[in-house]
């Protein structure tokens, strides 16, 4: 157990507590681990499981060599300034709140020059249960033993990739950031298709949840390219080329993709206002 790897946690919601439950008894001890949160229920749970806790930023955060921010970004600047006085030379950052660009952030950690031991992540929530998909950024002072830590951090949660710069972690945002409310959306659609087409609520919602992680999965699993385990189910005339007529006809592909274009801008958007 690699003992070094101690933790703060500033902001200990749902997010914060999938990556310490994927750390926790693996690769760090409960004690290693402080929690930083201004919800006492919350502090409360994380108590149970032996972690230290605070209500406000303290002296307790100096002895911990990772720092994750998991705030709303609303509050993100006020939280960094409060945390700021217990920054250490040897601290790593990592953020995962949404939408604040890393130039800002290092601009918000640093004195007179950008904080830039400085990794910006963009999860999602299938890492709640350890299905994650994670875009990482690092910043020029992050070291490879900073980014070796990120990634425990990250595989302990599911993938990760890593990007060279904010505009491809906007995509990631595009991509898996939001992608789970797509497929969603299209598991609502399926289910609702089969009800009209005279299956039980039940049976309708068994087959779709089965049916995406089936074709998820042998997706992953298959050495050929999506288009291609496609073309192997669409029998020429068959009920699937019926299906996907549709689909085509109504300019699926171009929505999708109108869709991540939007969530991209938005990220943007959201990115500069916070840099104001």
């Amino acid at each position: 157990m690699n003992h070094e790897l101690t933790m703060a946690f500033i902001g200990g919601g749902n997010m914060a507590s999938a990556l310490a439950s994927g750390l926790i008894g693996k690769r760090c001890g409960a004690s290693d681990v402080h929690v930083v949160d201004i919800d006492e229920q919350a502090l409360s749970r994380w108590r149970e499981q032996g972690v230290s806790t605070a209500s406000a930023a303290d002296e307790t955060l100096s002895t911990r060599r990772v720092w994750i921010f998991a705030v709303k970004p609303q509050v993100m600047k006020e939280t960094v300034a409060q945390c700021k006085p217990f920054l250490r030379p040897d601290t790593l950052v990592i953020s995962i709140a949404a939408g604040i660009e890393s130039s800002t952030l290092a601009g918000w950690l640093g004195s007179g020059t950008p904080w830039t031991r400085l990794v910006r992540c963009m999860p999602n929530t299938p890492a709640l249960i350890g299905a994650g998909a994670s875009g990482l950024l690092a910043l020029d002072g992050v070291s490879d033993d900073d980014k070796a830590v990120a990634q425990l951090l990250f595989k302990s949660v599911g993938e990760y990739v890593w990007v060279e710069n904010d505009t491809q972690l906007d995509a990631v945002t595009a991509l898996s950031g939001s992608g789970p409310a797509y497929v969603f959306l299209f598991l609502e659609a399926m289910i609702k298709g089969g009800l009209e087409l005279g299956l039980s609520a039940e049976h309708a919602r068994k087959l779709a949840l089965a049916t995406l992680r089936g074709a998820t999965e042998l997706a992953a699993l298959s050495p050929e390219t999506p288009a291609a385990l496609r073309e192997r189910v669409t029998s020429k005339g068959g009920t699937t080329a019926a299906a996907l007529a549709v689909f085509e006809s109504q300019g699926f592909e171009q929505t999708v993709q109108a869709a991540m274009r939007a969530a991209f801008d938005r990220a943007g958007e959201l990115a500069s206002d916070f840099a104001k």
